[in-house]
């Protein structure tokens, strides 16, 4: 087990219409002055942003709302926000929706309490930061876990580039959780919401040669969780039941817990984010596209296949005594429950077909021009990087 620190100081408040508790939250955070963002029209449409409102206003605080955030998150609408965040003089930032959105109030936190610096040089590193605003959220989609976790994702547009920013500054002060708000998702962000929690979670666990048992066990039952309800949700999203293990598993599937005693290994998510800022493709859709491929470059390399076949065994059943057998049987039924939320598993299906060449600009991007090897199974290069996306068409 290698040495780590556990951090996870976000305030969660779970369970039937804890939404109405969002301005006492904010007031008990500090906040005074809030700008509150979210999506699209849903949250207007079914009352939760005025019942929002309502409560913020009740707690005596001042506020604007900023609508319009999407799927894959702009740079440019970060930046808008940001201006409204100064003009409107905002001392707290409240996201009301799912990752996209939390993610854009994290940056437009930042952005506003770094003030005179550029949003993109934050998240390329190339400015530290060094301060940001408080965030709260009132989750209505379980899938990425940002209400929990360090990290936040931007699209820039004019670059095609997807990028992430991980900082304990993108820790939120607290994540109001209503499963019942989930209920009424349209099943395609539903499917990816779940494709994103297991994909969360197994991008920390297929790491060789490590030793952490507990950690081992907590990130097997939570995939065996998100299996079973997910397969239940399929058929019946009204299942409060469902909907609260879901939900629960989002937010632990991406706070740290699935990975402690292992350093992570997000390289699905990097070539998920290559063509998510190429082609503007949702994101756990893009993950669900090039996972088999992934997997069946890597399940034989040394130290990997037992890891595969430990998966196959604790979290799909399989009982085969071979390792290369059960990592197999497990590959194939990971992708065959993809299918089953009607998630793509190819390139293809997603509705692309990336060239040789673009396969190779792809990799460029998703290794930083070969500065970031992927993977601690081994290191894939450029031109390993390549050939998986030529492998996932």
């Amino acid at each position: 087990m290698e040495n780590f620190v556990n951090y996870t100081p976000t305030k969660v408040v779970f369970g039937k219409d804890t939404q109405k508790e969002t301005g006492r939250l904010i007031r008990e955070a500090g906040g005074s002055r809030v700008l509150i963002v979210y999506g699209g029209g849903s949250a207007v449409r079914s009352g939760l942003l005025s019942a929002v409102e309502a409560s913020v206003s009740d707690a005596g605080l001042a506020y604007e709302s900023f609508g319009g955030v999407k799927a894959n998150p702009t740079l440019a609408h970060a930046r808008e926000g940001v201006k409204r965040a100064t003009d409107f003089g905002a001392d707290f930032i409240l996201g009301i929706g799912g990752g996209s959105v939390i993610d854009t109030a994290k940056a437009i936190a930042h952005g506003t309490a770094m003030a005179g610096s550029d949003l993109w040089e934050i998240w390329l590193g190339k400015i530290a930061l060094t301060r940001s605003l408080p965030v709260g959220v009132v989750l209505t989609i379980p899938a990425a876990g940002s209400e929990m976790s360090d990290s936040a994702v931007l699209t820039n547009e004019e670059t095609k580039q997807k990028r992430g920013i991980n900082t304990d500054f993108n820790r939120c002060r607290f994540a109001v959780m209503n499963p019942c708000l989930a209920m009424t998702l349209p099943k395609v962000q539903l499917s990816n919401g779940i494709t994103d929690i297991m994909m969360h979670t197994m991008e920390r666990y297929f790491i060789p040669d490590s030793h952490c048992d507990l950690t081992d066990e907590i990130a097997e039952g939570l995939l065996r969780t998100v299996i079973k309800n997910g397969r239940k949700l399929m058929k019946d999203q009204t299942d409060y039941d469902a909907m609260a293990e879901i939900m629960w598993c989002s937010s632990i599937s991406h706070n740290g817990l699935t990975g402690l005693g292992r350093n992570r290994d997000f390289s699905v998510h990097a070539l998920g984010q290559a063509l998510g800022g190429r082609y503007d493709f949702t994101h756990g859709a893009t993950l669900s596209a090039v996972w088999e491929a992934w997997a069946k470059y890597l399940y034989l390399e040394d130290g990997a296949l037992p890891r595969f076949a430990q998966f196959a065994r604790k979290v799909w059943g399989v009982d085969y005594e071979d390792d290369r057998k059960a990592a197999e049987a497990g590959i194939e039924k990971t992708t065959a429950f993809f299918r089953e939320l009607d998630m793509p598993v190819t390139i293809s299906m997603l509705g692309a077909a990336p060239s040789d060449e673009e396969c190779m600009e792809l990799a460029r991007e998703a290794t930083r021009e070969g500065k970031r090897p992927l993977t601690r199974i081994r290191p894939l290069g450029i031109e390993e990087t390549a050939e998986i996306f030529r492998l996932a068409r």
